[in-house]
């Protein structure tokens, strides 16, 4: 299978003539216009000129496809993870993973906030993001783990796992707010202050996106 299989479920094959990509942003208008609940499966499949049974080869719910992205997020970062030296620094190689895997632009914020909105307006959905967002963490905290030789539920690797989160979540919250340029300029001003340990000397301003 290519890297630009958008596929998240390869094991059931792709259908001709749509994608989950397609998918998703499809599922996302419908959400905005009527609603989360409103919006049903058979809606998206009709909207997207496929059948229902099409719309469950990509995905078990209508709620994973605001998650496609993320969940694809996860995988690379643990691809990644895996391919790095063993000889640099356990930040360091996070953060490389990170930026590698982000690949969004100031032109994907307006999908992105209103992802953002769903997800934070609608209770079924705000209670399902712990799920994702605890395998986020864990692929930081097993790779923290494999390099220190220690239980991924050890203090460290899960202190790696979850301030690397915290962080990633605090860069994304800025960059949509601002709008003004990559994610990457976000992440990596974020995980370099991270890795600083936040000292006074670099958190006395915000990212340039000019630099």
């Amino acid at each position: 299978m290519s890297a630009d299989d958008t596929s998240p479920r390869p094991r059931r094959g792709r259908p001709p003539g749509t994608s989950a990509r397609e998918l998703e942003v499809i599922a996302l208008k419908l959400f905005a216009e009527q609603g989360f609940h409103e919006t049903t499966v058979d809606q998206i499949a009709s909207a997207a000129g496929v059948t229902k049974r099409t719309f469950f080869r990509y995905y078990d719910t209508k709620s994973d496809v605001l998650w496609n992205e993320f969940d694809r997020e996860v995988t690379t970062i643990h691809t990644l993870l895996a391919a790095m030296p063993d000889d640099l620094p356990v930040l360091e190689a996070v953060r490389r993973a990170v930026l590698e895997a982000n690949h969004y632009s100031a032109e994907d914020v307006p999908e992105l906030r209103m992802r953002m909105s769903l997800l934070s307006t609608v209770p079924d959905l705000a209670a399902s993001a712990t799920i994702h967002y605890d395998a986020w963490e864990r692929a930081i905290a097993e790779f923290v783990a494999r390099r220190t030789g220690q239980p991924t539920e050890s203090l460290y690797p899960l202190a790696v796992g979850r301030s690397v989160l915290a962080t990633c979540r605090a860069a994304y919250e800025r960059w949509s707010a601002r709008a003004d340029a990559d994610l990457t300029v976000y992440l990596d001003a974020a995980l370099q202050a991270l890795a600083a340990g936040f000292a006074d000397t670099v958190l006395v301003t915000e990212p340039d996106p000019a630099r």
